[in-house]
C-alpha cells in the first residue's frame, strides 16, 4: 500500500511594524500607538526557511490586519492569492483608563492584555472566551485546508497562532517545527491520514 505524504500546516508571525515604542505613553498615547500599530507598514526582512515549499504555495490564508497582508507578499511575492479572513485576525487589546499616568508602551499592552485574560478589560470587544473559541473555528478551517489541498499556510499574529498551535495538538496534529512566537517565526504541523486509520 501506498502511502501518503503528510499533510502539512505552516503557520507563520508577520514581520516587525515600523512603528515607534520608544518614551512614555499616556492612555490616550497607548491608544494611538495601537492604531499606528495595526495600520504600519513592515520592516523589510528575507525569510528562506528551508522546510517550507515556496513552489507548492500559491494560496496563503492571513488576517485583514495589514502586517499579515504585507508579511505574506513579501514571503511568498506579489502573485500568492491572498485568502483573507477576520477569524485570523490578531486578538483585540484595550487600554484601559488610568489619567495622568505615563508608561513605556510594554507595561500599557502587558497591563491591558493580563486584564483581558481575567476577564475585566473587554467592554465593547472580543472576550477572551470569544477569541479562545475563534482560534479552535480558525484550527479547523486550516486543517480542512489542509486535508483537501494536502498544505495550508497562515500569516498571521502571536497570539492567535499560539492557540491556533494548542487546537491542532488537540485535533491530533504533529508539530514538526517549534519556533515561538517571534516576528517571522514559523511553526509547523503534519498530519497522516494513513496513521489515523490504521
Amino acid at each position: 500500500m501506498e502511502h501518503r505524504i503528510p499533510n502539512r500546516i505552516f503557520l507563520i508571525r508577520h514581520a516587525k511594524p515600523q512603528v515607534a515604542g520608544k518614551g512614555m505613553f499616556s492612555a490616550a498615547g497607548a491608544r494611538q500607538y495601537i492604531s499606528d500599530y495595526d495600520a504600519a507598514n513592515i520592516e523589510a526582512f528575507i525569510l528562506t526557511h528551508e522546510a517550507i515549499p515556496y513552489k507548492q504555495i500559491t494560496k496563503v490564508h492571513c488576517s485583514t490586519l495589514v502586517r499579515s497582508q504585507l508579511t505574506a507578499k513579501a514571503i511568498f511575492g506579489e502573485n500568492v492569492q491572498l485568502v483573507i479572513d477576520a477569524n485570523f485576525r490578531e486578538f483585540e487589546r484595550k487600554i484601559f483608563s488610568l489619567p495622568f499616568l505615563q508608561l513605556p508602551i510594554k507595561l500599557w499592552l502587558l497591563g491591558a492584555r493580563l486584564l483581558w485574560f481575567l476577564g475585566l478589560n473587554s467592554r465593547g470587544i472580543e472576550t477572551f472566551k470569544q477569541a479562545r473559541q475563534r482560534a479552535r473555528t480558525a484550527a479547523k478551517q486550516l486543517a480542512e485546508e489542509a486535508n483537501r489541498e494536502t498544505i495550508a499556510v497562515l500569516v498571521a499574529h502571536g497570539l492567535l497562532n499560539f492557540f491556533i498551535r494548542r487546537e491542532l495538538k488537540r485535533l491530533g496534529w504533529q508539530q514538526t517545527i517549534k519556533e515561538g512566537s517571534g516576528f517571522i517565526s514559523v511553526n509547523a504541523f503534519e498530519y497522516n491520514p494513513d496513521e489515523s486509520s490504521s
